[in-house]
């Protein structure tokens, strides 16, 4: 056998490897991914309990075998920003020890809502990201602070996006009033994100924005997105509930009403780049003359 023969069945082989492994990728994308939102009533101010609710609610959940499920904001604590620097999860070490162990355990993908983290410097209110194998994949401290409920008295704001990568898909995470800022979104959409994973405590006072931001945000960036709120009250706010899963056309997948509720829906990531092929936003924006 010549050398040049060789090297042809050798640049063969390879080529039959890559293509085998990018329709078996594009294959594993058409399944369905099952997402679970934990919409929960917290209690505020008090983490221990709200630790005990979040590991029974995640073992709920774990019955119908979501491929990942998210919490709501700062789903510790509430909304309790006077005692954040005495009940605030030092360096999220707590929060992040008992999600990676829950993620392991269920053998889930878990965006962990929100927490009140605290150092030195202060308080950020920040989202973290755990896979099947519980490992830290991704983190990001809320960009905004909603000045109307005192968060910039209390917190410090985030200085970074919020993307990560979970089963070969890449995603953001946003929180909150985040929404409100639809520049900040598309940076990273922009990127390639094609699932925003938003946690909130939106009161039900203006829930007819949490519903038409979520839809418009889905829309105009070609994407799911999944947004999980909390339930209940606390002494200033009733929350509205209605976390959802809204797909890249902006119609709603499944919406949960104004109570605990734990909501699990199937989205197609295939659906995201058939669309952006249909209608090009991305490769037709003219970002040189937005400014």
């Amino acid at each position: 056998m010549t050398r040049q023969l060789i090297y042809q069945i050798i640049c063969k082989k390879s080529t039959l490897l890559i293509l085998i492994r990018c329709y078996t990728l594009e294959q594993k994308r058409r399944i369905p991914m099952r997402i679970s939102l934990i919409q929960l009533d917290i209690a505020f101010g008090n983490p221990a309990m709200n630790y005990a609710a979040v590991a029974q609610k995640i073992n709920e959940a774990a019955v119908a075998a979501p491929d990942c499920l998210i919490l709501p904001e700062l789903w510790t604590t509430g909304y309790d920003l006077t005692r954040l620097e005495d009940i605030g999860d030092p360096e999220g070490e707590i929060t992040k020890e008992f999600i990676s162990s829950l993620a392991k355990q269920y053998s889930i993908n878990i965006i962990a809502g929100s927490v009140a983290s605290r150092n030195d410097t202060g308080v950020t209110n920040r989202m973290y990201v755990f896979n099947r194998s519980g490992e830290l994949v991704g983190q990001y401290s809320k960009l905004h602070l909603f000045q109307l409920m005192d968060e910039h008295l209390y917190l410090q704001p985030g200085e970074a996006k919020g993307l990560f990568i979970l089963d070969e898909t890449l995603c953001a995470g946003l929180i909150c009033y985040d929404i409100r800022f639809p520049e900040w979104v598309r940076a990273h959409t922009a990127q390639g994100a094609e699932i925003l994973f938003v946690c909130a405590e939106w009161p039900l006072s203006r829930v007819s924005h949490w519903r038409a931001l979520l839809i418009s945000r889905a829309i105009e960036n070609q994407c799911y997105v999944v947004a999980c709120n909390r339930a209940g009250s606390d002494p200033a706010n009733i929350f509205a509930g209605h976390s959802m899963i809204i797909d890249p056309w902006g119609d709603i997948v499944c919406e949960a009403s104004e109570e605990e509720q734990i909501l699990t829906g199937e989205i197609d990531l295939h659906q995201v780049r058939e669309i952006r092929k249909q209608i090009p936003i991305f490769s037709d924006r003219r970002p040189e003359l937005y400014n």
